[in-house]
């Protein structure tokens, strides 16, 4: 057996791989297994994975709680452990053992991929919020400016009414009594102001269509 460029194996592919020399019930013991297996007999991968994929898919669907991650987890163990069978001597461990380990640092490696997706998507979700905060400011900027200037075009004492009602945030009353006018003559230069200022700064905007 040969593995793929990605190092993936589907677990098809694995149970089609002729099993090593078995016992007198038909199947090899779980020490011929990891013996032959340590030896880079090829046919005992199908037979570690029929031994003991239940197991790994198990502690990594317990720890991911997502079926197609500990699939894929499987995938992984098998696959890490068939590179690195030389670090694994039959005589010393157990093949189970050893097979969990591996688990172990294949399930930490993705809650830190995880992890750090979450991250980025996070950062990801803050970068837009702030770009478009700062949009808005720059914006509002804009049309304090382009409002400043549109009101000083504007004449006396409709451009002094505007300034104190909305700059000053002065009461109508209060802008008649400073300006010994009538209470409807400031009201008046109010509304005909407004509807000026909102015509030329469509103007300036282009923004006719609203």
């Amino acid at each position: 057996m040969t593995f793929r460029s990605n190092g993936r194996h589907s677990p098809t592919e694995f149970a089609r791989v002729p099993a090593v020399s078995t016992s007198a019930a038909g199947s090899p013991s779980p020490s011929d297994i990891a013996k032959a297996f340590a030896e880079g007999r090829e046919e005992s991968l199908a037979d570690a994975y029929r031994q003991w994929s239940a197991l790994v898919f198990t502690l990594a669907f317990k720890a991911l709680g997502n079926r197609t991650d500990a699939e894929d987890i499987t995938q992984q163990v098998f696959v890490s452990a068939w590179r690195s069978r030389a670090t694994f001597d039959p005589a010393t461990g157990q093949f189970g053992a050893w097979l969990t380990g591996i688990t172990r640092h294949r399930i930490a490696d993705r809650m830190s991929a995880r992890s750090r997706d979450h991250r980025n998507t996070e950062a990801a979700a803050a970068l837009v919020n702030s770009e478009a905060a700062a949009d808005q400011v720059d914006q509002d900027t804009v049309d304090r400016v382009l409002l400043a200037d549109e009101l000083a075009k504007i004449d006396d004492p409709r451009r002094t009414i505007l300034w104190l009602a909305f700059y000053e945030d002065q009461a109508y009353p209060q802008i008649a009594d400073q300006l010994a006018l009538p209470l409807g003559t400031v009201k008046s230069h109010v509304r005909r102001g407004l509807l000026q200022l909102r015509d030329r700064l469509k103007e300036v905007k282009g923004d006719d269509a609203s």
